[in-house]
């Protein structure tokens, strides 16, 4: 399975970006899916993840910022990032869970995508 992540940028604070994620194979549609995110010197962390019916995990750093989304039965994610802030800088990755179900463990999902860089300008 092949992951391709796009849609990153660099934005002043406040500003929006919105994330896309597709996969190379249709069986993904029925995974959970998830974006991480990792900035230099830093361990990666959790941002959000989506079960195949759509129910959504976001990290408290981005609840109510953030809104991941999913076209029923596609294979692809879309993370909207509204408000954003110098601390979101990062690299993103997406990834596809073993399971349907959301989950916030890296542990729990099987394939990781390239990652696409986030700036955000003070």
């Amino acid at each position: 399975v092949q992951l391709q992540a796009s849609g990153g940028g660099l934005v002043q604070a406040g500003g929006s970006l919105r994330l896309s994620c597709s996969t190379s194979r249709r069986t993904s549609s029925n995974n959970g899916m998830g974006w991480f995110r990792q900035a230099p010197g830093k361990e990666r962390e959790f941002v959000a993840s989506i079960s195949w019916k759509g129910s959504t995990l976001y990290d408290d750093s981005v609840q109510g910022r953030f809104t991941l989304s999913r076209t029923f039965g596609a294979s692809a994610v879309y993370l909207q990032m509204d408000s954003l802030k110098p601390e979101d800088t990062a690299v993103y990755y997406c990834a596809v869970a073993r399971s349907s179900s959301a989950t916030r463990r890296p542990m729990d999902y099987a394939y990781w995508g390239q990652g696409t860089q986030v700036t955000v300008s003070s």
